[in-house]
């Protein structure tokens, strides 16, 4: 990637971005807690990122906000609908 241009980096590292938001989004069976044991981060660490990386452009985002865009949809909608209590085998699947 040395020669591709600031621009395009942030283009290509955006749309990266997406779609591991939208990977996450369809990983339902999940656990954020799966996910901190195994990759050391949750949705909850992307969306704190969110609102970091904001903050650092000094945007304002709230935390619920930050949330929203990651799950998809209001974080207690999130945990009512797909948080489970122990954490469980994760199988793969394909892209």
């Amino acid at each position: 990637m040395k020669d591709i241009d600031e621009t395009t980096q942030t283009e290509l590292e955006a749309a990266a971005f997406r779609r591991l938001v939208q990977h996450l989004r369809g990983r339902e069976d999940v656990q954020n807690l799966d996910l901190m044991n195994l990759a050391g981060f949750c949705r909850n660490c992307l969306s704190n990122w969110l609102q970091d990386a904001a903050t650092e452009k000094g945007l304002s985002i709230s935390r619920d906000d930050a949330r929203f865009y990651i799950y998809g949809m209001s974080y207690d909608d999130w945990k009512t609908k797909h948080q489970t209590g122990a954490p469980q085998t994760i199988t793969p699947k394909s892209h």
